[in-house]
């Protein structure tokens, strides 16, 4: 790993075939009775990268907060809409899947969660994932937890779009914070997403069964963009009088308390971030209509609907059941009616992003899936999920007439809650 090397070559990529296209080559070696490496069974993905993890990256990949109750309504609320197909439409083509998202125009209208410690799944970890998503024209989000620095990842994803999480230090750090945001725009990182439920780490006891966080132990899992921040190496040398890398131990354990402080930020201190972060600024956890209100009112460009995928809080709502209430809310409320809604939490198939954008997202963010690909098989891995949920997406959308992920054509006309059926 390059330590302090910020500088930034970008690679070429060539433009990715139609999700469908990998579909058809898989029938086609079919022919030849070859077998594809990773199954395309949605719900056997994480049971089979359960089977070649360890207890702890298990017990950290899979865990939720509590009992999971939050986890169990986040997938369960899918369930609770249905498409309606319509037939009998004329149609040329598959459907377009192409998006705007923050004045960028996109192929798709999803992107890779923010996950952090991706070397516990495998050893190339967050930056096969970054590989993957430019060559699957997806954008790509590190984790302030990364395993991997800022700079390496930028490297990996090449020409790809990706943007920058921040698990946000207490006010008098914001000279850390900063020194992340600079690196991360002259690093080509385009957006800011801000976690605003995990200044804490939640009650995990998956994690806690294990004896296992993954932030104090004496190598650069989870620590990797602190331990390569020259504000932080300069801070920590002037306290400690030796290098990060001579007390390795105090090091990752003194970036952990400094990411995750224990408190909350306040709304007004998000004009911190707003000055020192000249692209769109989007909050991560919004899950009530009065924070999606006041997102708007402070004039970010984005929310993310999110609960952590369970994580963070037990016995909280599902994000899908909030969703359309929220998107309602921020719609009808004025002010800034240019703020896009993310959404996250429980996506595990491409019926389950058509339900999302149908509900009001603009884009959804896949998390666990594509690190259950990087477990089984590195970038390869990631890649195959990827392409299995845009293909699926695009069928979906496709064998229920619908034309396009724009509002137009998919929005809440095309549900119907299943409840109401009976």
């Amino acid at each position: 790993m390059s330590t302090l090397d910020h500088s930034f070559h970008p690679v070429r990529r060539d433009p990715v075939p139609d999700p469908v296209c990998y579909e058809k080559s898989i029938y086609q070696k079919g022919l030849n009775y070859e077998r594809p490496p990773f199954t395309f069974l949605s719900s056997n993905w994480e049971s089979r990268a359960s089977d070649v993890l360890s207890a702890t990256s298990k017990g950290y990949l899979i865990g939720n907060a509590g009992t999971g109750e939050t986890a169990r309504k986040n997938t369960d609320a899918f369930k609770k809409w249905s498409i309606v197909p319509k037939r009998l439409l004329q149609t040329k083509g598959l459907p377009a899947l192409q998006t705007t998202i923050f004045g960028e125009e996109l192929q798709f209208p999803i992107a890779a969660a923010p996950v952090g410690v991706q070397r516990i799944f495998h050893p190339d970890g967050e930056e096969a994932a970054a590989r993957a998503a430019a060559e699957n024209s997806i954008p790509y989000i590190l984790s302030t937890a990364s395993s991997t620095s800022i700079e390496d990842v930028a490297k990996a994803n090449g020409t790809g779009v990706r943007w920058f999480q921040l698990y946000w230090p207490d006010n008098e750090f914001s000279d850390i914070t900063i020194s992340m945001l600079n690196r991360a725009k002259k690093a080509g990182y385009t957006a800011l997403v801000v976690t605003l439920d995990t200044y804490i780490l939640g009650w995990r006891p998956s994690d806690m069964d294990n004896g296992y966080n993954p932030f104090l132990r004496s190598d650069q899992i989870g620590t990797a963009i602190g331990l390569t921040d020259q504000v932080f190496r300069r801070m920590f040398k002037e306290e400690h009088g030796v290098e990060c890398e001579e007390k390795l131990s105090e090091a990752a354990a003194t970036w952990a308390r400094m990411i995750f402080p224990g408190q909350s930020h306040s709304w007004e201190d998000v004009k911190i971030l707003q000055a020192h972060w000249d692209g769109p600024v989007i909050l991560k956890g919004i899950q009530s209509v009065e924070d999606a209100r006041m997102a708007a009112q402070i004039g970010v460009q984005g929310i993310v609907v999110s609960n952590h995928g369970g994580r963070q809080v037990d016995g909280g709502v599902s994000s899908l059941g909030v969703l359309p209430r929220i998107v309602d809310a921020v719609r009808a409320c004025g002010g800034n009616d240019k703020i896009e809604i993310l959404f996250d939490s429980g996506v595990r198939c491409g019926a389950d992003i058509a339900k999302a954008l149908a509900l009001g997202a603009d884009m959804v963010l896949v998390g666990r899936p594509y690190i259950y690909g990087l477990a089984l098989g590195g970038q390869a891995g990631v890649g195959h999920i990827l392409k299995s949920l845009l293909g699926e997406l695009e069928l979906t959308l496709h064998l229920a007439g619908i034309s396009s992920v724009d509002k137009e054509h998919l929005n809440r006309d095309v549900l119907v809650k299943e409840a109401d059926l009976f």
